[in-house]
């Protein structure tokens, strides 16, 4: 087994964290979900993840507590709709939400954070900052998972993805990773996003990394450490 502790995946029932539990299924890795509503948890993953649930809000430490206790590792995949009204704003999903995971997981001694973020946070004048700064929002999260888990004994990886679609399982297209968010545009499948999150969980050159990744052409692949090891190998941490 690549990977042997538990993974707590945040945001699990979102289409990008439930192709992650799908990958850790895939690979046979333990894993809790933390989701807002346990309903729509059992709806997507059957009456059999009932005991692998915490129901909770990023809002409340104390519902966060109950969920990162006794994992080993965090995959943080939560993020806003921009578009929904009634949904909270990206300041208290992209930042404060993140940054309240990532404070309470290493709290409860959880050694490992990967966080999807997304291609562009560094770009306050893109477009999609019109919508409450969500790039603005991440950005700070991210910032502050790298200050908590860039201490020695503990590890992050940062993910950001371009433009997410659903249309391949992972591992059927060439990626393009990259460092110091230079990629101007792209797309790539939340398959791919989530395959990438849970090889980081054994990918050594994946650690203390920010990455950038999109698709390219349709080439099919058996893992995705070799974009990790090249990326980290270009930037002399690999």
């Amino acid at each position: 087994m690549r990977y042997s502790g538990t993974v707590l995946v945040a945001g699990a029932t979102g289409r990008t964290g439930q192709w992650v539990v799908k990958r850790l299924e895939h690979y046979g890795i333990d894993y809790r979900l933390f989701v807002r509503s346990g309903e729509k948890a059992l709806e997507i993953f059957g009456p059999e993840i009932v005991d692998r649930i915490t129901i909770g809000s990023i809002e409340n430490e104390y519902e966060i507590d109950a969920a990162v206790n006794n994992a080993d590792a965090v995959i943080c995949t939560i993020g806003g709709n921009v578009m929904d009204p009634d949904e909270l704003p990206p300041s208290a999903i992209d930042r404060d939400g993140v940054i309240r995971i990532a404070q309470r997981s290493k709290e409860y001694g959880v050694r490992q954070f990967i966080l999807v973020s997304s291609l562009a946070v560094t770009k306050p004048d893109h477009p999609l900052n019109k919508y409450g700064n969500v790039l603005t929002m991440k950005l700070e999260g991210e910032n502050e998972v790298r200050r908590l888990y860039g201490e020695k004994g503990y590890s992050y990886t940062i993910l950001r993805p371009g433009g997410l679609i659903d249309e391949d399982e992972p591992l059927q297209h060439s990626m393009l990773f990259d460092t110091g968010d230079r990629i101007e545009t792209g797309k790539i499948n939340r398959s791919d996003v989530a395959q990438a999150a849970v090889e980081a969980l054994w990918i050594k050159a994946a650690r203390n990394l920010t990455f950038e990744l999109i698709q390219q052409d349709a080439l099919s692949q058996k893992s995705f450490e070799l974009y990790y090891k090249h990326t980290a190998k270009n930037l002399g941490n690999g």
